[in-house]
C-alpha cells in the first residue's frame, strides 16, 4: 500500500481548491469574497420575497422571506428552540467525535499493517456505499426516538468519510522515507508519530471537514424521521400542526447552523495545517 497512487475521486491534502489560473475571473481577498456572498444572499432574499408577493406561488405554501425571518426571530426568543438546538448539536458532536476517533485508529492500523489493507478492502467497499438512512429501521428498533438512534446514523455516516481519507493519507507516505526510518531502527510508534501522521494529517482534516457536514445532516435527518429530540423533531411537529412559516424558519435555522459548523471546522483546519503550503497560499490570497 505504501506509495500507492490515489484513486480517482480521492480528495487531496486539505481539500482546498486549486488557485485560479491566469485570466480567470473571481473575487480576490476576504472583503471581495464577503461582498460577493452578501450580494448573493440579498438576491436570494429578494427573490424569496417577490415570488409569493407576486402570486407566482401561493403564500400558504411559500411565505415571503420577511414572514419567515419574523417567525424565526420569534422562535429564537423561546427556550424550546434553544433546547432543541442543543440536542441536535449534542448528537452531532458526540457522533462526530466517536466516528473520528474510530476512523483514525482503524485507518492508521489498516494502512501500516502489511496485508491488512488487502484483507479489509472488500469489507470496506461493501459497507461504505450503504446509505445511512437505510439504517433508520434498525436504529428505531434498537433505540427508539432517542439520542442513541441519532448517534447510530451519525457515526455510521461520518466514519467512512474520515476512514477513506486516512487510508489515502497513509498511502501517500513516501516508501523510501518509511524504509529508511525502519532501517535506522525507529519503532513502529515513532514511524507513525514522526512520518505517517504528518503526511496523513492534511487528509485527516479533509475527512473531518467532510464528516462534520455529513454528521449534521444525519443528525437532523434522524430527528426528523425517527422523532429523536432536536431541530428535526421540531420541524416535524411544525409540519404536522400546519405551521408553514415555522417549518421554513426552522429549515433556515438548520442551514445557518450548518454554515456555522462548516466555518468552524474550516477554521480548525487552517489552524492545524498552518504549516501546509496550500493553507499559506490561500491565506496570502
Amino acid at each position: 500500500m505504501r506509495g500507492a497512487r490515489l484513486g480517482h475521486g480521492a480528495a487531496g491534502p486539505t481539500g482546498l481548491p486549486a488557485r485560479l489560473g491566469h485570466g480567470a475571473a473571481g473575487p480576490t481577498g476576504l472583503p471581495a469574497r464577503l461582498a460577493y456572498g452578501a450580494a448573493g444572499l440579498t438576491g436570494l432574499l429578494l427573490l424569496a420575497e417577490a415570488v409569493p408577493r407576486l402570486g407566482l406561488v401561493d403564500e400558504r405554501f411559500l411565505p415571503p422571506a420577511t414572514v419567515i425571518l419574523g417567525t424565526l426571530a420569534g422562535q429564537l426568543a423561546t427556550a424550546e428552540l434553544w433546547i432543541a438546538l442543543a440536542e441536535t448539536l449534542r448528537g452531532w458532536a458526540i457522533g462526530l467525535a466517536l466516528a473520528f476517533c474510530a476512523a483514525v485508529g482503524a485507518g492508521v492500523l489498516i494502512g501500516v499493517v502489511p496485508g491488512l489493507r488487502a484483507l479489509t478492502n472488500s469489507t470496506v467497499e461493501f459497507l461504505r456505499p450503504i446509505p445511512s438512512v437505510a439504517l433508520v429501521p434498525l436504529a428505531t428498533l434498537l433505540f427508539g426516538p432517542s439520542l442513541g438512534s441519532t448517534l447510530l446514523l451519525v457515526v455510521y455516516a461520518a466514519f467512512w468519510q474520515v476512514l477513506i481519507q486516512v487510508l489515502y493519507g497513509v498511502a501517500a507516505v513516501d516508501a523510501v522515507a518509511y524504509d529508511t526510518a525502519r532501517s535506522y531502527g525507529l519503532s513502529a510508534w515513532s514511524r507513525i508519530r514522526h512520518l505517517v501522521w504528518p503526511t496523513a494529517l492534511p487528509y485527516v482534516m479533509t475527512g473531518l471537514r467532510l464528516a462534520a457536514a455529513v454528521a449534521f445532516i444525519l443528525a437532523v435527518t434522524a430527528e426528523l424521521v425517527i422523532g429523536s429530540p432536536g431541530l428535526g423533531a421540531e420541524i416535524q411537529v411544525a409540519q404536522s400542526s400546519g405551521a408553514v412559516p415555522a417549518v421554513y424558519a426552522l429549515i433556515v435555522l438548520s442551514g445557518l447552523v450548518g454554515i456555522a459548523v462548516n466555518a468552524a471546522v474550516r477554521l480548525l483546519e487552517r489552524r492545524v495545517l498552518a504549516w501546509h503550503p496550500a493553507v499559506r497560499s490561500e491565506v496570502a490570497a
